[in-house]
């Protein structure tokens, strides 16, 4: 059943101190989410070297297993989360992935590490989808696409953490150590979600609010319909296979190709994450705050011209043999892999009834995370044997797999701009909203 609100008041139940309390918190446990994953590139080499694996073996074991369990359980959860208590799904996701990632650290040999990097998989699957969908309930429509945005700050943090902090830790005490300095802080914040954030009420700021509660079929046809949530989704996924993969093995193809460490490798990253991640994430915040960026239409375009400029300096990076160009290429492309997430998932938000949040966000990041964590760092490691031959990997074959990787940036560009073409259309059926200014 469908009831409609004349006048969306987004201070009704919740205060303004309250939203962006929630809108913090939920930017740190994304913060979290990716310094748990993304730690496992940094330390990716000395792994290998240990577990005595090949470029391929190693991409499956930190990569291909989790992704593969997240994907497995993201739908599911997700489900469960567009029906019961998003909160404490919340928590509990963050205490499971927090403690497997401590126990990766614990492990011995390649059966302990794949197991515990499977737990960190499932754990992480039940994350993103309700934080985005809690958060799409604190803010209205035309502030969604910028609160998504802020909670995507956690991606340039969290990987300034699993880059330059862990670095630094693994390069001193260990591997196994940055591990540990990752998971126990993410079981503490656990505790915090539960003790202190409150579950709102669904749809209450939508001009629609969906009392029924679909399907898993129901709600996969229903995006199926929204040719623009279609190609928003596909557009993030290709960004993930893009910039994410490409980052995935850059600190190998650092210490490969330049004779850095892993700290050094880190820290030659881990600054560019962190102050350029962050300055693109904010300022594309600050650029949908804006009046005329209600405008899904505009959204979009953005979007699709910078994913497809910033393409170009993604090549180059891994053309050049000089350590300052690839640097100053880092500079501009890597920011790139940040701006389109929070926006994305602002934009599904707002092409979900309240009811379909959670799914659209999870199958968002299945689409992603195949791309990102089961294609990308499994073709790459693939190609960058397939090219070595017999006498095994180098910095010469991975650069030729990551060359051949960069350029599907413009396949990103390409959805997006169809998904200007009826994203007006699809947000009017599924919240009953187009563009409209709030206080």
């Amino acid at each position: 059943m469908l009831t409609t609100t004349a006048e969306i008041t987004p201070v009704d139940t919740q205060s303004y101190v309250e939203r962006w309390y929630v809108l913090i918190v939920m930017c740190l446990i994304y913060t979290i989410n990716i310094a748990d994953r993304y730690v496992m590139s940094t330390i990716l080499e000395p792994i290998r070297l240990e577990l005595h694996l090949t470029d391929s073996g190693i991409a499956f074991l930190t990569g291909v297993s989790l992704a593969l369990f997240y994907v497995t359980f993201g739908i599911p959860i997700s489900w469960l989360a567009d029906r019961s208590n998003r909160r404490n799904i919340l928590a509990v996701s963050l205490v499971l992935w927090s403690v497997m990632t401590t126990l990766c650290g614990l492990s011995r040999n390649y059966w302990q590490l794949l197991t515990a990097r499977i737990g960190v998989g499932v754990g992480e699957a039940g994350g993103t989808p309700p934080s985005s969908a809690i958060v799409a309930d604190y803010f209205p429509p035309d502030r969604r696409p910028m609160a998504l945005t802020v909670l995507a700050l956690g991606a340039p943090f969290g990987a300034w953490v699993g880059y330059d902090m862990a670095g630094a830790v693994a390069n001193a005490y260990g591997w196994r150590a940055a591990l540990f300095a990752l998971g126990i802080p993410g079981a503490l914040l656990g505790l915090i979600v539960y003790l202190t954030i409150r579950e709102p009420t669904r749809g209450r700021l939508d001009a629609i609010a969906e009392d029924h509660k679909p399907t898993l079929i129901e709600s996969c046809k229903f995006l199926w319909r929204q040719k623009a949530a279609f190609h928003v989704v596909m557009g993030g996924g290709v960004c993930a296979l893009w910039g994410w993969g490409l980052i995935w093995w850059t600190p190998t193809f650092l210490t490969r190709t330049y004779g850095l460490n892993v700290a050094q490798a880190g820290d030659a990253l881990g600054w560019i994450h962190l102050i350029g991640g962050s300055i693109a994430t904010i300022g594309t915040a600050w650029l949908l705050s804006r009046p005329p960026m209600a405008d899904p239409r505009k959204v979009v375009w953005v979007l699709g011209m910078g994913v497809g400029l910033t393409t170009i300096p993604s090549f180059i990076a891994y053309f050049t043999h000089t350590l300052w160009i690839a640097k100053l290429m880092f500079w501009l492309f890597v920011p790139a892999i940040y701006f389109y997430i929070g926006p994305c998932f602002g934009l599904l938000q707002n092409l979900a009834p309240c009811h379909m949040r959670s799914m659209f966000i999870a199958i968002s990041l299945l689409v992603a995370n195949i791309f990102n964590l089961i294609i990308a760092p499994q073709a790459v490691g693939f190609m960058s044997d397939r090219f070595a031959g017999a006498h095994g990997a180098d910095a010469a074959s991975l650069r030729l797999a990551l060359l051949i990787l960069a350029p599907t940036g413009f396949w990103a560009t390409y959805h997006f701009y169809l998904a200007g073409r009826t994203i007006v259309k699809d947000q009017e059926r599924a919240i009953g909203y187009t563009t409209a200014s709030s206080p």
